[in-house]
Order: structure tokens, then C-alpha cells, then sequence
């Protein structure tokens, strides 16, 4: 017998360095002008070098566990683009130095969409009975894996980390759901790390190494996926609606993936959504990947801006190409 969940409660956690435009602009050939005029972004928060992403996973955790104590967590769900290594999943030591225990933990890897990918999995977890209480983890130090003398992505992203609480739903609580997810392997080369899977290793041959290029940086495509993710995110908010029989009068808040502030006004232009309705917070942490979506969801319920109550549309694209939405109605009953 199925059960429903809803999100209990989101925290966020960012690192302390704030890396300001003009201090980028000392290494990359750009401007603060130039990066706001086309990214809305102001500043970026970095880790401190020696901190991967479990580190920053196990700080938000510890941060989360500060504020709600004792919530029974018996499964853990990684979003990342950037895990600590190839083998084995990040998950399990994340969960192991959060003092979790031997609960089930596995990573997943859909870029941007992954805190919606995750979110289906963990909705999914406790709606089967796999799980009661899932803390859906997203941590990102994804500025390792961006040429820090690129003009075209270095100003974009941040680092940062998350934990959400996917629960049964409990008398007056929220609710999760409908999703819609997608995905276009055939575009993947708009958003790519090319060089730090197989692809790199079996073109070395077995027993050879790797030799470091700048395929090992992220490269990106940025006319044309502009064009890809207000499309892809517009047809997905447009299915999940007709599948949850809603209109966007029904919507009280768009909750959109904080890749780039001309990405978010032109989706909602598209879905003529005004602004007051449609958040966004990338002019102070940059693109934080899987962080982003539970990140502005945070702070927007801390101001006050997304309230008990609410009914949220929520959407993101990303690299693979994927993409994804779903309906939350708001309502966490940790908070």
C-alpha cells in the first residue's frame, strides 16, 4: 500500500569564503558589469581548499542536526555533481561521520535536475515503505571542476550543501507530487566534463595514464543552452500542471533552478509568471548545481517569501541533458 510523503523541513549550509566579482576579475579577463549584465550573479561562496563535498555534506548535517533534533533518519540520498571519487559512493561516508549509522546512503547524479531527481527518489523510498524518514542531501564543490581562468564559467558557480526531509505526509502537511523528468543524451555535449570517466581512460588504454588536459574542466555551450532550458523547463511546468489539473493562477511560487538570472525572467516570462512570485537569490552564491533549488527554498521560507500554505512549482534543467518539475504544496511540519 503506497503512502504519501511531503517535505518536513529544509536547511542550508554555505561555505564562509565569498569570492565578490571585482576580486574574480583580478585572474579572469572580465568585468563585474560584464558578469552581472549576463548572469545576475554578484558573488560566489567557494570552500576552502582541502574541503571536498562529504566535508561540506557532514557540516550541513551537523548544522541540520543543531536545529531538529533527533528526527529519525533511516535512509540517505545523495544529490551531487561532484562526489569525492569514482568508487565508492559518497553517500555512505557522509552518513557514517554524521553518526547515522549502517542506514541504506547511494549518490545520484543528474547535475542541476539533481535535487529533483532526488526528490523523486526519496518521495519514491518512503512512498513504497522502503524508508520513513529520508534526508535527501545535496552538496556541491563543484568550483573545483570550473577553469578558474575562464571567463565563460568561472563566475558561475558556487559551492554549497543542503539537507531536506522527505516523511510520510502527517495531518496537516504538505504533499509532493506530481513529477515530470526528462532527459536528451543526444545534446550532452552542450554541458560536458569530457575527460574523468571511461571516455578518458579507454582512449589512454588500459594500464596508461591519464594525461591532464583541459577536457578535465567543465565545457559548456551557453547560447544554446539557454535556448534548451527555457524550452525544456517551460514544457515540463506546462506537463505538470495539466497532469496535477492546475493552472498557473494555482501557483503561488515558481521555484526555479538558479543557473542564470536571464534563464529564470525568461521562463517566467514564458509562463507569465510576475516577478514577486518567481524568487531568486543567484546574485549572492552563483550556481550551487543540485544546491540551488533547496538553497533559494530555504532562505525564501526563512523571509518569509514562500509560507505555509503555499502551493510551488518547482523546475530545473542541467547537463545529460535532464530536466524536471513537480508540485509541492508547502507545509513542512518540522518547522
Amino acid at each position: 500500500m503506497s503512502v504519501s510523503a511531503s517535505i518536513s523541513c529544509v536547511t542550508a549550509h554555505l561555505p564562509t569564503k565569498i569570492e565578490s566579482n571585482p576580486e574574480l576579475s583580478t585572474r579572469v579577463d572580465t568585468s563585474d558589469e560584464w558578469i552581472r549584465s549576463r548572469t545576475g550573479i554578484s558573488q560566489r561562496r567557494l570552500v576552502e581548499t582541502g574541503t571536498s563535498t562529504s566535508d561540506l555534506a557532514v557540516e550541513a548535517l551537523a548544522e541540520f542536526a543543531a536545529i531538529y533534533r533527533d528526527v529519525p533518519i533511516d535512509a540517505l540520498v545523495l544529490a551531487t555533481t561532484s562526489p569525492d571519487r569514482t568508487c565508492p559512493a559518497t553517500a555512505p561516508e557522509i552518513a557514517a561521520r554524521a553518526g547515522l549509522g549502517t542506514i541504506g546512503a547511494y549518490d545520484i547524479n543528474s547535475a542541476c535536475s539533481g535535487y529533483l531527481y532526488g526528490l523523486a527518489t526519496a518521495t519514491g523510498l518512503v512512498s513504497a515503505g522502503i524508508a520513513r524518514c529520508v534526508a535527501l542531501v545535496t552538496s556541491e564543490t563543484f568550483s573545483y571542476f570550473v577553469d578558474p581562468f575562464d571567463r565563460n564559467t568561472a563566475p558561475l558557480f558556487g559551492d554549497a550543501a543542503t539537507v531536506t526531509i522527505v516523511e510520510p505526509t502527517a495531518a496537516g502537511s504538505g504533499s509532493i507530487g506530481p513529477f515530470d523528468l526528462g532527459a536528451d543524451g543526444a545534446n550532452l555535449g552542450l554541458l560536458e566534463i569530457p575527460a574523468t570517466g571511461t571516455r578518458a581512460r579507454s582512449a589512454a588504454g588500459r594500464g596508461n595514464p591519464v594525461t591532464w588536459t583541459h577536457q578535465q574542466y567543465l565545457q559548456m555551450n551557453g547560447r544554446q543552452l539557454f535556448i534548451e532550458a527555457v524550452d525544456r523547463m517551460a514544457s515540463s511546468c506546462h506537463t505538470v500542471l495539466e497532469r496535477s489539473g492546475l493552472g498557473m493562477d494555482d501557483i503561488d511560487r515558481l521555484i526555479v533552478h538558479q543557473a542564470n538570472a536571464r534563464i529564470a525572467k525568461a521562463l517566467s516570462e514564458s509562463l507569465e509568471v510576475s516577478p514577486e512570485k518567481a524568487p531568486g537569490n543567484i546574485a549572492s552564491v552563483g550556481n550551487t548545481l543540485a544546491s540551488s533549488i533547496p538553497l533559494l527554498l530555504a532562505e525564501s521560507a526563512r523571509d518569509g517569501i514562500v509560507e505555509p500554505g503555499h502551493r510551488l512549482l518547482i523546475t530545473a534543467f542541467g547537463a545529460g541533458l535532464s530536466w524536471g518539475s513537480c508540485i509541492v504544496n508547502w507545509n513542512p511540519h518540522r518547522a
